[in-house]
């Protein structure tokens, strides 16, 4: 049984940064791509991120391009999301997730391609 475990959230000005980890329980996590989605009062859950098994390639939504950075470490079985210059409407719950696909050929950006998920960790900006 996969379990994904995230952390680092917390509440945090606007302009300001957060570090959010996941880690990941299995001996296949470098077999897979992973990704980190949101999901803010109200709407839907949305891909923030999604990295590839191999760490090759990276895809973000347009609204964190520039300012949030996902990175992983298959020594480690965890994946991280670097979030700088946050605004209020990054507030949302942030949830890891592991690909359904074991070494996918390309990056998954719908919620359905993702098998397993965290809890999730809230993140709060103010303004």
């Amino acid at each position: 049984q996969v379990q994904l475990v995230e952390s680092g959230g917390g509440s945090v000005q606007a302009g300001g940064s957060l570090r959010l980890s996941c880690a990941a329980s299995g001996r296949t996590f470098s077999s897979f791509a992973m990704g980190w989605f949101r999901q803010a009062p109200g709407k839907e859950r949305d891909l923030v991120a999604t990295i590839s098994w191999s760490g090759s390639s990276t895809f973000y939504a347009d609204s964190v391009k520039g300012r949030f950075t996902i990175s992983r470490d298959n020594a480690k079985n965890a994946v991280y999301l670097q979030m700088n210059s946050l605004k209020p409407e990054d507030t949302a719950i942030y949830y890891c997730a592991r690909d359904g696909w074991v070494y996918r050929n390309y990056l998954a950006v719908t919620v359905q391609d993702y098998a397993y998920w965290g809890q999730g960790t809230q993140v709060t900006v103010s303004s």
